[in-house]
């Protein structure tokens, strides 16, 4: 079954119980979730979607980047939900393995709640017939061992394994 407006508020729900502080911050998610309802997975809800990432770490400390190809960012494994995708966590490990080809079997999730849940905008793409629109980014702690990346060199070009406190983005840092 597709992700559903439930398992989306159940998850924001689970995060907002850890982090109660960005309740404020993350209001904009709840009010589109009540408007969207299950279109909240759908890449064609442009009031705003959900999209799932993996902050992937190893035993060193050190968390797996990507080079985005088309924003030309250097970014966490992740990206839109898909119609085969029946948790959040499930869409980010997918996410995971299609940009870097580390597989399910080699990442250990730290648990079903999200590390950080960002709200970003995403500018206008005339190219994709898209409006400007935010994007619920639900970014999940996964621990592995393995180093070996194979990049989906359609959508990434590099990949670097970054000490935390190398991070620009500062709730992950």
């Amino acid at each position: 079954m597709p992700i559903t407006a439930q398992h989306v508020s159940d998850t924001l729900a689970a995060y907002l119980a850890d982090h109660p502080g960005e309740k404020d911050a993350l209001s904009v998610l709840g009010d589109v979730i009540e408007q969207a309802g299950d279109a909240i997975a759908s890449r064609k809800e442009f009031r705003g979607h959900v999209t799932a990432g993996a902050a992937l770490v190893r035993p060193d400390g050190r968390l797996l980047t990507i080079e985005h190809r088309a924003l030309r960012k250097w970014l966490l494994p992740g990206g839109h939900i898909e119609d085969g995708d029946t948790t959040l966590l499930d869409a980010a490990t997918r996410e995971l393995t299609e940009e870097t080809g580390i597989i399910r079997a080699q990442v250990e999730p730290a648990g079903d709640v999200p590390l950080h849940i960002d709200v970003h905008s995403i500018p206008t793409s005339a190219a994709k017939g898209e409006p400007e629109h935010l994007h619920f980014d639900f970014r999940f702690l996964l621990r592995t061992t393995t180093d070996a990346v194979e990049l989906q060199e359609k959508e990434v070009t590099n990949y670097s394994w970054q000490f935390a406190d190398m991070l620009t983005t500062e709730p992950l840092r």
